[in-house]
């Protein structure tokens, strides 16, 4: 996890879980661009609840299942 959320993810790895997803194609299916999907995956920031979910919803994931909390609770 980069520095800048408390918000992990398993984006990367639900990505190769799917037949080898590329960034960009989860960035076209999420509405974004890659470089977003990269600043996700880095854990440089954390996605709004929309983005969220639609990542989720691309990678055939619950959200609880891409995106963790990681801060204090």
């Amino acid at each position: 996890m980069g520095n800048g959320t408390p918000v992990g993810n398993t984006i990367r790895r639900l990505r190769f879980e799917r037949g080898g997803m590329t960034q960009q194609a989860l960035a076209d299916a999420s509405g974004v661009t890659r470089q977003t999907v990269i600043a996700l995956e880095a854990g440089r920031y954390a996605p709004s609840l929309e983005l969220a979910f639609r990542i989720a919803h691309a990678l055939g994931a619950r959200i609880e299942d891409v995106f963790q909390w990681k801060g204090d609770a």
